[in-house]
């Protein structure tokens, strides 16, 4: 290619707008150090970069994989969206602990997909200490961005537990 037709790659390059999409995220920046592991930079000042890698055979399992990574994505966004719809009530001072899990299964054509997701919010205090509850369980995961766009091609399953593990929500 000659040099005065050479194209420049900006940062814009590196994303896709979808439709309708009003509003921009931040980039994230993938730097291979070797083998299968990354680095992970989140251009966000002050905080530290993320190493990941793949499991074995291919990779060393140094670090947290694509599917750890898609999971706790969908776990995060939907304890914040909680947190958020439960303090919107003046719930404050609330602990919580979310654990989640991918069922990996294969395709029609072997390939290994991530099947469902499956998450567990755990609230730290009584049910009924908790002002309009059900209006903030009943509202929480609509706004909860990454879950709502995952949840377009792989099933995601949540349940809320109060401290004594009485389940609030879900199947």
């Amino acid at each position: 290619m000659k040099a005065e037709q050479a194209i420049t790659r900006t940062e814009s390059d590196t994303a896709t707008t979808a439709p309708h999409r009003s509003e921009a995220t931040g980039a994230v920046a993938l730097v291979l150090q070797e083998g299968f592991r990354f680095t992970v930079d989140f251009g966000l000042p002050g905080n530290s970069t993320l190493s990941t890698d793949v499991k074995p055979p291919l990779g060393e399992g140094a670090g947290p994989d694509s599917e750890q990574l898609l999971v706790s994505a969908v776990a995060n966004c939907l304890s914040s969206s909680l947190l958020f719809s439960l303090r919107k009530f003046k719930n404050e001072g609330i602990s919580m602990r979310t654990t989640a899990r991918a069922t990996l299964a294969r395709n029609s054509e072997g390939r290994l997909r991530v099947a469902g997701i499956e998450v567990a919010i755990d609230l730290g205090a009584p049910a009924s200490s908790l002002r309009l509850l059900e209006r903030a369980l009943s509202q929480f995961e609509d706004f909860c961005v990454v879950t709502q766009s995952v949840r377009a091609a792989i099933p995601v399953g949540v349940r809320v537990f109060d401290h004594s593990g009485t389940l609030l929500t879900g199947p």
